[in-house]
């Protein structure tokens, strides 16, 4: 649903799209909802998840106000193609006076969303909300008044936040994050180069934790309860799938055991898609397989430490850059002052010293 209507672009114009998006019309009762019978469904959501959070700012007459001026939108059902856009239906639509958030008047569908675009609670739960999704935990304070600051110059626009985010040190240093089990999914196959070739996948989600439009309620799912018992295994049977009889760094079983460093550090980086490394990195990694082939032939560079010191250059690329958030990057330690080593022959005994 994001995608056409710009994910990264301007927030009001993805959240005016989703509003009249015939897949939301028919989620949270918008075709059922005319001026003798207001559904109040999307008109909470609206607020409650996708603008200012749960109880942030508003009231149960707000809700009742805010479905009156969402009424009148309806779409169009075919067995293949499923639901389409149908117009705006004046004739349903309750066009009186309204009050929202204490302002009176006349206020439409599109009056709807400007208003909660406008809440002063806003902005910090967008900028939160999308902190989220890259950084473990909550934003420092002095950075989440930075983000909101910037949205809202920017005309609430998605992108300048998200590459602030992605150039803040937090990003790198920061705790771990699950990832949904869709993503992981997602980025085994797309790393295999393989596509959904099979439905499968669908119990795979199930057994995961999570099936793809079919959330636990409207708030989606718990993205901190990814893991336990029974969906741990559920990854492990994804990746099993996905892999089969294939070698996540050598798919095509084509790995030559006499190949040498350079060698396999260049197959290792053309496996993740060849990123740009130092020279400083780059003579790390290879000083690194070198050592550990010694003198027997081992498989190509693990992938694990190819990522950790890729994630060590990131972090040493931005640190270097003037950017947004040079000040919050951690400062490295002060080297120690050195200390003089005694032999034991330079000590004196107190017998030697009174002599």
């Amino acid at each position: 649903m994001a995608r056409p209507h710009g994910a990264l672009g301007s927030f009001e114009n993805l959240l005016l799209g989703v509003t009249r998006d015939p897949a939301m019309l028919m989620f949270l009762s918008g075709g059922d909802s005319t001026k003798w019978e207001p559904n109040e469904n999307y008109a909470r959501e609206l607020m409650e998840l996708f603008t200012l959070g749960a109880g942030r700012g508003y009231t149960e007459h707000d809700v009742r106000e805010h479905a009156r001026g969402l009424t009148g939108w309806d779409y169009d059902w075919q067995n293949g193609p499923g639901a389409g856009q149908l117009p705006l239906q004046p004739q349903v639509h309750d066009g009186g006076a309204k009050t929202i958030f204490g302002r009176r008047g006349r206020h439409d569908w599109q009056h709807s969303v400007r208003l909660c675009l406008s809440h002063q609670s806003h902005p910090s739960f967008f900028v939160t909300k999308l902190w989220s999704a890259f950084v473990a935990g909550a934003p420092p304070l002095a950075t989440r008044r930075a983000l909101q600051s910037l949205y809202v110059r920017s005309g609430y626009q998605v992108r300048p936040v998200v590459e602030r985010i992605l150039m803040h040190p937090r990003f790198y240093t920061g705790g771990r994050i699950t990832k949904p089990p869709v993503v992981y999914v997602a980025g085994l196959l797309r790393a295999l180069g393989r596509g959904i070739d099979t439905d499968a996948w669908g119990w795979i989600g199930d057994l995961c934790g999570q099936v793809l439009f079919r959330p636990p309620n409207v708030a989606g799912w718990d993205e901190e309860r990814w893991l336990d018992t029974a969906t741990f295994r559920g990854r492990w049977i994804a990746a099993n799938y996905a892999i089969g009889e294939r070698r996540a760094l050598d798919p095509d079983g084509s790995y030559d055991l006499g190949e040498d460093a350079p060698t396999a550090v260049a197959r290792a980086l053309a496996f993740w898609g060849r990123p740009s490394l130092s020279p400083e990195i780059r003579r790390q990694l290879l000083a690194r397989d070198a050592a550990a082939r010694g003198d027997r032939p081992h498989p190509p560079l693990d992938a694990r430490a190819l990522g950790g010191v890729g994630a060590l250059d990131l972090r040493c690329l931005a640190a270097r850059s003037r950017g947004p958030w040079a000040t919050e990057w951690p400062r490295p330690p002060r080297p120690r002052p050195r200390t003089r080593c005694w032999s034991p022959t330079t000590i004196r005994s107190p017998t030697s010293a009174a002599t």
